[in-house]
C-alpha cells in the first residue's frame, strides 16, 4: 500500500471541506515522506519537505520518533538535506516537546562530538518535558564526570528554561466580540454533536458557535479590522464556559483568536482571552490556564440598589441590573498586566488582579500551565542532584494560615495531600497548593484529546502516585456508529497501554462496560480524603473532593499524579425540618438552589466555591444526586459530610462493585483494581475502629456563607426550567429558575421523557418499575402518551435489577430493549409513544448522539437544560428541557403533560422514595 498516495487522497477530500492537510502522527507515512525527501528527483519532494517540517505532530507520536531520528542523522552528517541544515534540525528538535526528541538531544549532548554536544546542550536547556528515563541519564552522566551534563543540570536548577523566556507584554490590547447574552455554555464553543472531531483541531474549529457561519464571519471581520489586537470573547450579562470544561472549547477559541504555539506545529494555538459579566465558570477557567490564556470577570452589570442600599427588583421579584460600562462588540480595551487593570482608553474600568495572579502570569509567560508544572519538577530534580536549595524562581505558592481558625472539609483534604508546602504550616482557603491526586478519570469524547496531550507532553505511563485511572465509554455508548468504531477502539488501546482501566477491552476479553463515568469514579473512590480529577464537569463525587477538568488537566494528572489549584472557599449546607413521603431527593436538590438564591437576594454564593453538604445519612449512590447537581449550581466542587456508619456502608458498596469489575476481567497487570479493594478494606477498618473516623470539618471552621435548607418548605416536586421565553435573554437556560409542579397547572404538554444520566441511581429504576405497576393497577393498563427513554447509568444496576425482578417489569412495558450484540448504528430521529430501554450510558443527556425532535418539550432527570443540548429549536417552537425527578418524568410521559399534584400523589402511593432525615449526630469536630 502506498501510504503517501492515501494521504494525498485524504488531502483532496479535506480541500472540499475547506481544510488543510491533516497533521501527521503515523510513522509509516512519515517514513515514506522521508524517503521522498532523500530522493532529489522525486516529484513529491517539495511537498514532502513541507509536511516533514510543518505538519508533523510532536511529543511521543510514532511520527515524532521517526522525525527525531532523521533530524539526528542530519546533525551527525549521516544524511544531507540541503533545505535542513544541522542548525535548523536543532531548531526543529527544540519544538518537539520531549519524548523521542529529548532522547535524541541527550544522545547528542552526551556523545563524542564536542561541538554537536554544546549545541544539543543549548537546546536541552530550553526543554521541560523530561521524564525519569531522561533525568536518570543526565544524573548518571553527571556522576560519571560529564561536564555537559553538569552544565545542563545547573541550568535546570536555575530554571533557565523559564527565566530566559520573554516577559509578558505590559499592555495587551483587545477588541470585544460578544458571543452571546446570558450564560454561554461550552456547547456553543464546542458542540457535543461534534465530539467525534475534537482531535482533528482544524475540522473541529469549524463547529464554533454551533456552526453559525455569520458569527464566524463577524469574528474574522473584527480580526481584519484590528490586526494588532487580540479578540476577547465575551458572555454579556452571563458567565462564560458553563457546563463542561471542554478543552476543545478553549482550543476552538484559541484557534480563532489566539496565538500560534509553534511555527512547526499546525492548528495548535494558545493564549485566548475570554470574559464574562459574571466571570468564567471555574472548570473552564482552569482550561484557559492550560493554554496560557486570560479569563476576565467583567462585572460590567451590577445589581441596582435604592437609596437605602436595598436591591431593586422587577415585577417578577428579580433583581434589576444596571450597566457600569459597555462591552459591545468592537469595543477596544487594554489589559495592563503590571497594574492588573482593565482600561478603556485612559479610563480605568476594573481591577483584574484575579485574572493576573503571579501564578497565572507564569502560565502566560510559559505558554501554558504544563510547562510550569514540569519546570518546577525539573528544577527540583536538578537541585536534588546538585545538593543545593531550590532557588526562588517561580512565584511563591500563596500560603494563607489563620491562627486559631479551624478547617473546613476541603481545607483538611488539601492539607493532607499538599506537596511542597512549608512543613508544619496549616493552610486555609485562598492558599495555592500542589496536591497529589488519587483517582483520575478520562471520558471518551475528550479522551482522544487527552491521549494527544499525553503524547504532546511525552508521557508514556500513568504516574505511580495515582491510585487508579479509568477511561470510560459512556459518551459514545448510545450509538455505535462509524465515527465511534474508528475512534473509540484506538482510544481504548492507547489508554490501556498507558496503564488505565478501560471500559472497553482492546483485547476483547471482557464485556464492554459503557457505564457513566461519574458513577464509575464514584464507585472506585474508596477514601473520603481523596482528590479526584475527571475529564467532565460532573466529576463530583460523594466521597472525597472531585474536580471536573479539561482533557489537558486530566493528562497532566495522569502523567504527574499532581494538580495545582487554590484551596477554594466553602459554603456550608445543612438541613432542618422533615421531608414529605411523596418527595424525591431530587426535589431537595432543586429546592437547595432555590432557597439559597432566596436567602442571599439572588446572589449565587455557591459559584466558584466548595459546597460542603452535611448530608449525613445518605449513602454515596443517593448523595451523588446532590453532588452531581452542584455543577449546575456553578460550584467548584462539593463534599459530603457523612456519619461513620453511612460512610462504611458506602465504602462497602464501592468495594463490592470494584470486585465485580475484577471478576469481569477488567483489572490490569499492576492489579490497580485489587489495590483499590485493599485500600477500601483498610479505610473501612479505620472508621470501624475509630482510628480515623469519617471526614468532618472543625466546629470553628470559617465559611463564605452558611445555607440552611428547610425541608418543611418543600411541599411539591421542584422543576428546573430553562425559561426559554423570558424577556430577559440573560435569564434563559441558567438552571436558576426552579418552579413547583403546580406552576404548570397540569396542562403543559410534554413530548418526550428521559430517565437516565448520572443523576439517577438504582433506586430510580426501582421507582420506575413500581410506578408502572401502580398505574396498571389503577388504570388497568399502562399507555404512554409520550415516549419515555430510559438509560440505566451502569451495567451493575441492570444486573442487580435482573436479580431482584425489576428488570423483568421494565421489559414488560417496553417497546425496545437494548442488545449489546447488535447496538444501534444510527441515532433516533423519531420516537414512538412507548418505553425505550436503552444501553447504559449518557444517552440524551450528552446531545452528541441522541437528541429529542427539534422543538420538543422534554421532561428529564438529566443535568443539562442548555439551548440545543438535549433538544434543538424548530422553526415553530423553542426546544426546552425541563429537569425533574424520576416520578415526575415517568408520569409526564404517561399523561403526555405535566401532572397535577393529585395525579402525582396517586402515582407514587405506596412507593418508598428517597428516605432522608437530617442527621441528628454531630458532623463537626
Amino acid at each position: 500500500m502506498n501510504t503517501y498516495n492515501d494521504y494525498l487522497k485524504e488531502i483532496e477530500e479535506r480541500k472540499s471541506q475547506g481544510l488543510h492537510p491533516k497533521p501527521i502522527d503515523g510513522a509509516a507515512l512519515l517514513s515514506e515522506i522521508i524517503s521522498q525527501i532523500k530522493d532529489k528527483d522525486n516529484a513529491h519532494r517539495e511537498d514532502s519537505l513541507h509536511f516533514f517540517i510543518y505538519n508533523t505532530l510532536p511529543g511521543t507520536t510514532s511520527a515524532a520518533g521517526v522525525k527525531a531520528k532523521f533530524l539526528k542523522e542530519i546533525i551527525l552528517g549521516e544524511a544531507v538535506v540541503e533545505e535542513i541544515s544541522p542548525a535548523f534540525a536543532f531548531e526543529q528538535l527544540s519544538h518537539m516537546k520531549g519524548g523521542p526528541s529529548v532522547e535524541v538531544l541527550l544522545d547528542l549532548a552526551l556523545g563524542n562530538d564536542d561541538a554537536i554536544a554544546q549545541e544539543a546542550a543549548k537546546v536541552l536547556k530550553t526543554q521541560v518535558f523530561l521524564y525519569e528515563a531522561d533525568t536518570e541519564r543526565l544524573e548518571d552522566a553527571y556522576k560519571a564526570g560529564s561536564g555537559i551534563a553538569k552544565d545542563i543540570i545547573e541550568s535546570y536548577a536555575q530554571a533557565e528554561f523559564f527565566t530566559q523566556l520573554p516577559e509578558v507584554d505590559e499592555e495587551i490590547e483587545v477588541v470585544t466580540y460578544v458571543a452571546g447574552v446570558g450564560d454561554i455554555s461550552t456547547d456553543l464553543l464546542s458542540p457535543g454533536a461534534d465530539a467525534h472531531s475534537r482531535s482533528d483541531r482544524e475540522l473541529h474549529g469549524q463547529s464554533i458557535f454551533e456552526h453559525n457561519k455569520e458569527m464566524q464571519k463577524e469574528l474574522l471581520a473584527l480580526k481584519e479590522q484590528h490586526p494588532d489586537k487580540r479578540v476577547m470573547l465575551v458572555a454579556e450579562k452571563g458567565t462564560m464556559g458553563v457546563g463542561s470544561s471542554r478543552m476543545s472549547g478553549v482550543n476552538n477559541v484559541a484557534l480563532w483568536t489566539g496565538v500560534k504555539s509553534s511555527p512547526y506545529v499546525p492548528f495548535i494555538n494558545i493564549a485566548p482571552v475570554i470574559a464574562g459579566t459574571n466571570g468564567i465558570a471555574p472548570i473552564f477557567l482552569t482550561t484557559v490556564g492550560v493554554t496560557g490564556g486570560i479569563g476576565v470577570d467583567l462585572k460590567n452589570w451590577i445589581t441596582k440598589k435604592d437609596a437605602d442600599g436595598k436591591t431593586v427588583v422587577d415585577k417578577d421579584g428579580e433583581p434589576v441590573l444596571e450597566q457600569v460600562y459597555s462591552v459591545e462588540t468592537g469595543t477596544v480595551f487594554t489589559i495592563n498586566t503590571k497594574k492588573k487593570k482593565l482600561y478603556n482608553g485612559g479610563q480605568e474600568l476594573k481591577d483584574i488582579s484575579e485574572a493576573l495572579t503571579p501564578q497565572k502570569l507564569e502560565f502566560i509567560k510559559a505558554g501554558g500551565s504544563y510547562a510550569v508544572v514540569f519546570g518546577k519538577k525539573l528544577q527540583t530534580f536538578a537541585c536534588k542532584v546538585l545538593g543545593v536549595e531550590v532557588p526562588q524562581v517561580y512565584a511563591t505558592s500563596k500560603e494563607i494560615s489563620v491562627e486559631g481558625q479551624g478547617l473546613t472539609a476541603v481545607e483538611k483534604i488539601f492539607n493532607k495531600n499538599a506537596v511542597g508546602t512549608t512543613p508544619g504550616k496549616t493552610l486555609h482557603a485562598g492558599s495555592n497548593v500542589r496536591v497529589e491526586v488519587n483517582i483520575v478519570g478520562s471520558q471518551d469524547t475528550t479522551g482522544l484529546m487527552t491521549s494527544q496531550e499525553l503524547e504532546m507532553m511525552a508521557a508514556t505511563v500513568v504516574s505511580p502516585i495515582v491510585d487508579a485511572g479509568y477511561q470510560s465509554g459512556c459518551h459514545t455508548a448510545s450509538v455505535w456508529d462509524d465515527k465511534s468504531k474508528a475512534n473509540i477502539p484506538r482510544l481504548m488501546k492507547f489508554m490501556n497501554d498507558f496503564g488505565l482501566i478501560t471500559a472497553r477491552d482492546p483485547k476483547g476479553v471482557y464485556h464492554s462496560m459503557t457505564d457513566v463515568i461519574h458513577k464509575v469514579l464514584n464507585d472506585i473512590t474508596i477514601d473520603d480524603w481523596a482528590i479526584i480529577i475527571g475529564g467532565d464537569s460532573h466529576t463530583r463525587m460523594s466521597k472525597g473532593v472531585a474536580f471536573g477538568a479539561d482533557s489537558g488537566t486530566v493528562a497532566l494528572a495522569l502523567a504527574t499524579g499532581e494538580a495545582t489549584m487554590p484551596i477554594p472557599q466553602s459554603v456550608k449546607v445543612t438541613f432542618k425540618g422533615e421531608m414529605r413521603s411523596f418527595m424525591d431527593f431530587r426535589d431537595v436538590v432543586h429546592a437547595t438552589q432555590q432557597q439559597m438564591l432566596k436567602q442571599f437576594g439572588g446572589e449565587n454564593v455557591f459559584q466558584g466555591r466548595i459546597i460542603e453538604v452535611h448530608i449525613g445519612t445518605l449513602t454515596s449512590d443517593q448523595a451523588f444526586t446532590f453532588t452531581d447537581w452542584t455543577a449546575e449550581m456553578k460550584a467548584k466542587a462539593s463534599i459530603c459530610i457523612s456519619e461513620d456508619e453511612t460512610l462504611i456502608e458506602s465504602l462497602e458498596i464501592a468495594r463490592d462493585r470494584i470486585q465485580i469489575m475484577i471478576e469481569k476481567g477488567m483489572d490490569n497487570e499492576k492489579q490497580m483494581l485489587q489495590g483499590l479493594v485493599d485500600k477500601a478494606n483498610a479505610r473501612i477498618q479505620e472508621v470501624k475502629t475509630g482510628v480515623k473516623p469519617a471526614l468532618k470539618p472543625d466546629a470553628d471552621a470559617k465559611y463564605y456563607a452558611e445555607v440552611v435548607i428547610d425541608l418543611d418548605e418543600i411541599a411539591e416536586p421542584m422543576i428546573a426550567d430553562p425559561d426559554v421565553n423570558n424577556e430577559d435573554v440573560s435569564k434563559r437556560y441558567t438552571h436558576d429558575t426552579i418552579r413547583p409542579l403546580s406552576f404548570y397547572g397540569g396542562t403543559k404538554k410534554v413530548d418526550l421523557g428521559f430517565v437516565g444520566s448520572c443523576m439517577v441511581h438504582k433506586g430510580d429504576m426501582k421507582i420506575l418499575a413500581q410506578m408502572l405497576k401502580n398505574i396498571e393497577g389503577q388504570q388497568g393498563k399502562v399507555e404512554f402518551n409520550a415516549p419515555l427513554v430510559v438509560a440505566p447509568p451502569t451495567y451493575n444496576i441492570v444486573d442487580e435489577l435482573k436479580e431482584e425482578g425489576d428488570w423483568e417489569v421494565l421489559e414488560k412495558y417496553s417497546g425496545f430493549v437494548f442488545d449489546d450484540n447488535a447496538p444501534k448504528g444510527l441515532a433516533r430521529t423519531k420516537y414512538e409513544n412507548m418505553l425505550y430501554l436503552e444501553r447504559p450510558g449518557c444517552n440524551l443527556c450528552m446531545g452528541n448522539q441522541e437528541k429529542a425532535e427539534p422543538g420538543d418539550t422534554v421532561m428529564a432527570t438529566s443535568t443539562r437544560l442548555f439551548q440545543g443540548r438535549v433538544v434543538k429549536d424548530s422553526n415553530e417552537k423553542k426546544g426546552e428541557s425541563l429537569l425533574s425527578s424520576t416520578p415526575v418524568v415517568v408520569l409526564s410521559t404517561i399523561l403526555g403533560r405535566t401532572p397535577t399534584m393529585e395525579e402525582y400523589e396517586a402515582a407514587v402511593d405506596g412507593i418508598v422514595l428517597t428516605k432522608f432525615k437530617p442527621s441528628q449526630k454531630q458532623l463537626v469536630i
